[in-house]
């Protein structure tokens, strides 16, 4: 049993059930021991009011036990659930239904989810707002220590704010839950930590274009600046001009950016153009 998961009889019925009612729904799942869908279905009824985090209540009532409460709400057959909000019934069904159309069901009667720390920062984000976003996240991540994808997103935006010192400190802490996102991060982190001055080599490169040298430093400086597109384009240049130069160094660059990125949903996008142009251009 969990916080949002209790047995029920008819003596505790009212005040468990009908009065809670009042202000969340509560799924009511008549069941007995020796019913074999029954046990199929209480596992998927108590995962997703874990998942809902109280949003709605689950009351087990023993059916053999509690004859009288079985009468009262028609049950002729086991399992059989009634969702009973405002202390009157709102929703029913019979037998072990699916997952996805019980989560149906509940969506039309449970409150939304309360944006979360991450959907919150996400939208400060998308508003340009990114040291407000950071703010957010720390003060998440304070509540929640062992939440690494809270930490993996401040690390994110501190790398597009350029705060690199910032970004691998919280890079050196131990991941084993995001382990590839992890990487990716520490992929970019390593770019910006060799990240040189793009106006003088954008320079160099404007005055001898067959400096392939020059240009695949240029796209590794755009790529420690966050200037993922043009980055891939200078080393995609590179390849264009001499795909053999330096060993296959522009594609080995542009696989290194790849890497660096591939963890972020922002640049899916990009790397599928880009590995695309890639692939058409070396077969």
């Amino acid at each position: 049993m969990s916080a949002f998961d209790y047995n029920v009889t008819i003596e505790d019925f009212e005040a468990r059930v009908l009065q809670p009612s009042l202000e969340v729904p509560v799924v009511v799942d008549f069941w007995a021991p020796w019913c074999g869908p029954c046990q199929t279905l209480k596992p998927t009824l108590r995962k997703l009011a874990e998942e809902y985090d109280g949003r709605f209540l689950l009351a087990f009532v023993n059916a053999d036990e509690n004859p009288e409460l079985s009468q009262h709400f028609g049950i002729r057959s086991i399992p059989a659930v009634r969702i009973v909000f405002g202390g009157r019934i709102v929703d029913e069904f019979d037998g072990a239904l699916p997952e996805s159309e019980i989560r149906a069901k509940l969506d039309h009667l449970v409150a939304p989810a309360p944006a979360s720390a991450r959907d919150e920062a996400a939208a400060l984000v998308a508003e340009g707002r990114m040291e407000d976003a950071i703010v957010v996240l720390s003060e998440a991540s304070h509540v929640k220590p062992d939440d690494e994808a809270i930490r993996l997103d401040a690390v994110d935006i501190l790398l597009e704010l350029g705060r690199l010192a910032d970004a691998e400190q919280l890079l050196a802490t131990e991941y084993t839950q995001e382990i590839a996102r992890a990487d990716s991060l520490r992929a970019r982190a390593a770019l910006a930590a060799g990240g040189a001055n793009t106006e003088a080599l954008r320079a160099a490169v404007e005055a001898q274009p067959d400096d392939l040298a020059s240009r695949l430093e240029l796209a590794r400086a755009l790529a420690g600046a966050s200037q993922y597109r043009e980055a891939l384009e200078c080393a995609l240049e590179v390849v264009r001009r001499d795909r053999f130069f330096d060993e296959g160094a522009g594609r080995k660059t542009m696989l290194q950016i790849f890497e660096a990125i591939a963890g972020s949903e922002r640049y899916d996008d990009l790397v599928r153009e880009y590995r695309r142009t890639l692939s058409a251009l070396l077969n």
